[in-house]
C-alpha cells in the first residue's frame, strides 16, 4: 500500500539517513546488533515473531556476509528426541541431540572440538550430497527433507559413529514441513514486501530500496535453482538449532523495484 510504504520511507529519512549505526552500548561479539540499531530506530520491536516487521513489510539490513536471511527456520522434525517430542521421524529410535551431533555433526577444531551440524557434514543447496552422505531434496509431498545414507557417507569411522540401526539408505534426519515453510515465508514475505536499508562507503545509511511481495511457490522454486539455500548453525552447548534459510545478497538486489 502506498501510504504505508511512505511511512517507512519517512521513518527512514527522519532516523537513520546519514546515521552512521551506534552500537557501543551492544555487546562486541553480538552478530545482530547493527540489525537491533536499525530495527530500534525504525520503530519495530525485538522480537521472534514469524511476522513482517513494518506495516505489512520485511525489513533486511545490509550484512557484509554477502547473504540475507528469509528466516532461521527450524525443521518441523528430527531425528533426534528435541524437548520429549515423538514423531513420525524419530519414533523409531531413542536418539538424543548430543547422540545426533557426534554421529551426523562434525567437530570444530578451532572452537575446542566442539561439535556442530554445519558446514561440511550439512547440505546447503538442493540436490547436494556431502562427504558425510547427507543430502537435501524435497520427498514425495513436496517437503523439504535431508536424507542420510550410509553408503555416501566416505567418512572412513562411520561404521564406528553411526548407530547400526541408522547405517541405512535414506534415512529421514530432518523434515521442513510443505504447509509449514509456507506459512512462515508468506506470513514474512507475502504482504506487502519488503525492504532493505543500505549504506554508503563512509558506513552512513544512504539508501532504503523495496521489493515486491514473494509466495511460497516462487520461492521454493528458487530453492530448486539452488538460488535459495540453507546454512545450518547448529552446535552442541546452545539449543537453538540455527536453521537459515538464505540467498546471496546479489540476488536479493536484483528483486530491487525502488529506491529512495
Amino acid at each position: 500500500m502506498p501510504n504505508n510504504k511512505q511511512a517507512i520511507i519517512k521513518l527512514f529519512h527522519e532516523n537513520v539517513k546519514g546515521v552512521i549505526p551506534d552500537t557501543s552500548g551492544a555487546h562486541k561479539k553480538h552478530a545482530g546488533k547493527e540489525g537491533h540499531w536499525l530495527e530500534t530506530k525504525m520503530g519495530i520491536a525485538h522480537n521472534g515473531n514469524n511476522e513482517a516487521d513494518l506495516f505489512g513489510y520485511e525489513m533486511k539490513n545490509q550484512t557484509t556476509s554477502g547473504k540475507i536471511t528469509f528466516g532461521d527456520w527450524s525443521a518441523n522434525e528430527y531425528i533426534f528426541i528435541s524437548d520429549n517430542q515423538i514423531n513420525e521421524v524419530n519414533k523409531e529410535f531413542q536418539f538424543s541431540r548430543e547422540d545426533f551431533l557426534k554421529s551426523f555433526g562434525k567437530p570444530n577444531i578451532d572452537k575446542g572440538n566442539r561439535l556442530s551440524w554445519s558446514g561440511e557434514p550439512c547440505p546447503t543447496y538442493y540436490g547436494d550430497t556431502t562427504k558425510f552422505g547427507q543430502y537435501l531434496t524435497m520427498d514425495d509431498n513436496e517437503n523439504v527433507v535431508i536424507l542420510y545414507s550410509y553408503s555416501k557417507d566416505q567418512r572412513t569411522n562411520k561404521l564406528n559413529i553411526v548407530p547400526k540401526n541408522m547405517q541405512r539408505e535414506n534415512l529421514i534426519l530432518a523434515k521442513w514441513d510443505k504447509e509449514s515453510l509456507k506459512i512462515k515465508l508468506e506470513k514474512k514475505f507475502n504482504q506487502n514486501g519488503w525492504f532493505t536499508c543500505t549504506k554508503d562507503v563512509n558506513g552512513k545509511y544512504s539508501q532504503i530500496s523495496f521489493g515486491d511481495a514473494m509466495n511460497y511457490q516462487s520461492w521454493i522454486e528458487l530453492f530448486k535453482k539452488k538460488v535459495v539455500f540453507f546454512d545450518s548453525g547448529m552446535y552442541d552447548g546452545n539449543i537453538r538449532p540455527y536453521s537459515m534459510w538464505r540467498a546471496k545478497t546479489g540476488f536479493w538486489h536484483s528483486l530491487i523495484t525502488d529506491s529512495h
